[in-house]
């Protein structure tokens, strides 16, 4: 893959529509990892054609993977959406690859060039070293940085160098955008940023407090990872090699609050959502998305299933999950400005039914207790507040109660946080319903109020036992007539 080849690629294969020469790097990027290679730089790619002012600098604070398999190909790679229509895509967004370990010189000069306006990232939770209200300042990456800001190894260390060095030379700040699965991501970052740039110089940190703009922002696609089989198939599809592919659904969603100080890019032409209510749209994908997936994991494992697109092809279940995000869970929602539920519904349970995305049940039924607070038990106690009905929610969290007894007897691990605690209860479960439900309730930190509100109790007991054993023929009736319930 490279620059001369593209014009020998198959006529089907979609190439960048600009001149790439034209373009200018515009946005640095941390965290070059598959998600962003297969969300925000194809949007980015998207946008060169009406701006070439916004090329992408990718940087990895760590590994040389990235730039040592893509520099060779002067940024380019293939991107496969899966469906039952594949297809390819070369995108051509990223101009320029650098790893900071190594590189130190150059990205810090990407940081203070007056053309790059926006710093987007994509580092997972752990990689931002977050404290409940700031940085974590006894994080020894951090504690390393703070000693020697002017040479930093974490991402806050570089953003904050970055502002620093922009600052002294009189050039106005970049925008600082977080692209990860975050709560509140642009709120968390600042905080975070400001908390560190305090510990380092009081004067920068007032700077950046008034000049910085952190947009929230929400992402979806799902995207799984490159392997051996998508290499073959990109190369035997291309005629040439790819060091690097990357795969995804075919939807994608980026929905972006706008707090851009230095120019926004025209995102909502390629788009994305620009919203000064992103909290709702995370709020949508939370109960409309992730609880129907728990959902689906807990009660597809117990029937045998496994995978999601496996699980919705059984008419029953799949009847269970769409009646209740259109009568459990919408009901809940405070829904944003321009959010059309009906159409979101449609495309997440086409997502959910996309037979070329192999997405384990096994793998979303980790950390349930982790998971099912913000995803379900949030919406039952709305529920129960607006005096709305629980009792098909409730089969949800019976399922993950199930699914605890049953790995507890089997002997099996349990990935979970909390997993010594549920494998112990759920080892002592009896089958009586209001026993091995009030052990679970014991879990403050889970269940909260909830686990003394007579009527999630009642609810909760009654689902429990209509799952019976467990069993896929026990869940089967038990969802059978939940949906014509």
């Amino acid at each position: 893959m490279s620059p001369a080849t593209l014009p020998g690629l198959p006529a089907s294969v979609q190439r960048p529509g600009y001149d790439r020469d034209a373009t200018r790097i515009g946005i640095v990027h941390f965290g070059p990892g598959a998600f962003h290679r297969a969300h925000q730089a194809v949007y980015v790619d998207d946008l060169l054609a009406h701006d070439p002012g916004w090329a992408v600098c990718a940087v990895s604070l760590r590994s040389p993977d990235v730039r040592d398999a893509l520099q060779p190909q002067d940024g380019l790679y293939t991107l496969a959406l899966l469906g039952e229509r594949p297809s390819l895509r070369v995108i051509g967004s990223i101009r320029e690859v650098l790893c900071a370990p190594q590189q130190r010189r150059a990205v810090m000069s990407r940081l203070v060039d007056p053309d790059v306006r926006l710093v987007t990232l994509t580092i997972t939770e752990k990689g931002y070293c977050l404290s409940a209200d700031g940085i974590d300042a006894a994080h020894p990456d951090v504690s390393r940085d703070l000693v020697q800001p002017e040479q930093p190894i974490t991402a806050i260390g570089w953003l904050v160098a970055g502002l620093r060095e922009r600052r002294e030379r009189g050039l106005a700040p970049y925008t600082v955008l977080s692209c990860d699965n975050l709560a509140d991501n642009g709120g968390r970052l600042r905080r975070a940023v400001l908390d560190y740039a305090r510990r380092v110089d009081r004067g920068l940190a007032g700077w950046i407090e008034d000049h910085v703009g952190f947009p929230r922002s929400m992402v979806d696609s799902i995207t799984p990872a490159t392997d051996d089989a998508l290499r073959a198939q990109v190369a035997s599809a291309l005629g040439v090699e790819d060091a690097w592919p990357v795969q995804r659904e075919a939807y994608a969603q980026w929905v972006v609050e706008d707090d851009f100080r230095a120019g926004r890019p025209p995102f909502e032409r390629v788009g994305v959502v620009i919203s000064s209510e992103v909290e709702g749209w995370d709020r949508a994908k939370l109960r409309l998305l992730n609880a129907p997936h728990s959902a689906l994991a807990y009660l597809g494992l117990l029937t045998g299933m496994g995978t999601v697109a496996e699980a919705m092809r059984e008419p029953v279940l799949a009847g269970f999950i769409e009646r209740i995000m259109r009568e459990d869970i919408l009901p809940t929602l405070a829904l944003p400005v321009g959010f059309d539920p009906d159409a979101y519904i449609g495309a997440v349970l086409e997502r959910f039914r996309n037979p070329a995305i192999a997405h384990l049940l096994s793998q979303i039924a980790w950390d349930g207790s982790q998971k099912l607070p913000v995803r379900v038990l949030g919406t039952m106690a709305d529920a129960l507040a607006q005096g709305g009905r629980i009792d098909r929610l409730a089969l949800v969290v019976a399922g993950w109660l199930h699914f605890v007894v049953r790995q507890a007897r089997a002997g099996a691990e349990l990935s979970d946080p909390m997993s010594a605690q549920l494998l112990r209860i759920g080892a002592a479960a009896t089958g009586d319903a209001a026993h091995d439900v009030a052990g679970f309730l014991a879990l403050e930190s889970v269940f909260g109020a909830l686990a003394t509100d007579a009527r999630f109790v009642a609810a909760a007991v009654e689902a429990y036992a209509a799952l019976g054993d467990g069993g896929p023929a026990a869940v089967a009736r038990a969802l059978a007539a939940a949906v014509q319930a």
